[in-house]
Parts: structure tokens; sequence; C-alpha cells
């Protein structure tokens, strides 16, 4: 990221994805803001130290206004509605037809149902149409996709925690991102995200990198939860920041994709 972000000649912000409050502890962000300080790496906005020494507006558990007014913005439109479906009924669904269940909606119809807008207990979705949504992505080309492929966006869940769909897109438009560099895994959130913006108000959407992600030598994604090995372990074995870094560079194609930035895709 950051190498791209020079090459471009973009600043790197630095973001604090907290949104969800049952899975976010403090001690988490303390450990992450302490291997980027190992790792050598330093945002451009904000500081490593504002996280430590308060609220900030790019903490999103910080930032719950900000998405509140958001969901107002979008219900105001008529486009927010109140869904009892659970990853069961859409398990129940699948099972009884054959296949997972496409498009916008849900498979329990609750758009047209009227369930309000319960604070917990239910999911918040918005409704946001049908049709082919384009974008540029630097790393694999044009791209485009349908904004619900597998039932309209949930902006909040049942627990009452925003989602990660809402808030990047609010927080890209309020921290006025223009290129997003992020894993390939996200590639398919990318048209949804695209809509809700323009339906918040941004009319040109921001670039985007979509990187080739990190995997284990079994070819699986490498993730804290499959129990994929820590930067802090391999530090505490020895390894040099500086290798890790090159390391992670090198699984990524980091200097190929710096190269695209430069020449702006083309």
């Amino acid at each position: 990221m950051w190498g791209v972000a020079r090459a471009s000649s973009g600043a790197v912000v630095l973001r604090i994805e907290d949104h969800d409050r049952q899975r976010c502890r403090p001690e988490f962000e303390a450990t992450l803001l302490d291997d980027l300080d190992v790792a050598g790496f330093t945002a451009d906005e904000p500081d490593a130290d504002a996280f430590r020494t308060g609220p900030s507006p790019f903490r999103q558990s910080d930032s719950v206004e900000a998405y509140e007014a958001a969901a107002e913005q979008l219900a105001s439109m008529g486009v927010v509605y109140g869904c009892d479906c659970s990853r069961a009924t859409f398990s129940r669904w699948e099972s009884a037809h054959g296949v997972a269940w496409t498009g916008p909606g849900c498979p329990g119809g609750c758009s047209g149902r009227d369930l309000g807008r319960a604070a917990t207990g239910q999911t918040w979705r918005v409704a946001l149409g049908e049709g082919e949504v384009p974008w540029e992505d630097l790393a694999i080309g044009p791209q485009s996709g349908q904004p619900a492929t597998g039932g309209d966006l949930p902006i909040r869940d049942r627990h009452g925690n925003w989602t990660y769909a809402l808030c990047v897109v609010v927080d890209d438009l309020r921290h006025g991102i223009d290129l997003v560099i992020r894993g390939e895994d996200l590639v398919d959130s990318t048209p949804s995200q695209i809509r809700l913006a323009r339906l918040l108000g941004r009319h040109a959407p921001p670039l985007f990198l979509h990187h080739p992600l990190i995997r284990e030598p079994n070819g699986s994604k490498m993730s804290k939860a499959a129990g994929s090995v820590s930067v802090r372990a391999l530090l505490a074995k020895g390894e040099a920041p500086g290798d890790l870094v090159d390391r992670a560079a090198t699984a990524i194609g980091a200097q190929s994709l710096a190269a695209v930035a430069r020449s702006g895709g083309s």
C-alpha cells in the first residue's frame, strides 16, 4: 500500500475498522499499531499515536454519528428496510431450490413486509437495485458487476453493528479517499459499495487496486481465524522487520503494482 501510494503521488490514511463491537478489542488495536511501528510503516494521516491518546475520526467506533446520519439519509430515500432473514433462512432457501439466493431482495421478502427498523434483532438492508456497475481496477483492469448478487446489502447487523460495507463507504467519502488498495477477496464487494456511495452523493467512484493475497503453502488464504502465524510471532522468532516487509511485498507483486500505479493503470 505504501509503495503504491508513493508511486501515484498519494498519501496513506490509517483507519481503525472496529465497527464490530462483539469481536474488536482495545488490545487488538494496540497490537496492530505496535506492529506497524516495528515494521516502520508511518501513515501520512493520522499519526499512530493519535489513536493511543483518545478518540479519532479515523476510528470507526468513534464515528457512530456519521454512520447514523448516512443511514437516515438512505432511509429518507425509501431504500432501507428491516429484515428478519438469518443465514439459516438463506440456507433453507438454497436447500429448497437447489441454488443459492441471487439478485436483490431476500428470501423472506422483507422489503414488502413493513417490519420497521428495530435497534437489534434484525438486519437493516438497503435496496440498491439492478444493472451493471462498472469500475476501473488498476491491477486487474476494467471491471463490472451487479450490486446485489446475494441479496440486498446489509448496512446494520442483527446485533446493532454498522457493517463494513456501510462504514468504509462513508469513511472513504468523509476522508477524501480516491484510491482504494485492498485484497482480491473483496472484488465482489465493489459494485455494491460503488452503488451505495452514489446514493450517498459520490458521483465518481474512487479508483481501486485489488492485489493478490498472501497465502499458505497449500494455497489457502492466510487468516488469524485459521491459525496463521502472526507478524508478532515471526518477530519474536528473530525475523527482521525489513525481511518480513520484503517477503510480503514479493508475495503480492508490490513492485509491479507500484509500476501500474505510476502509469495510472494504462
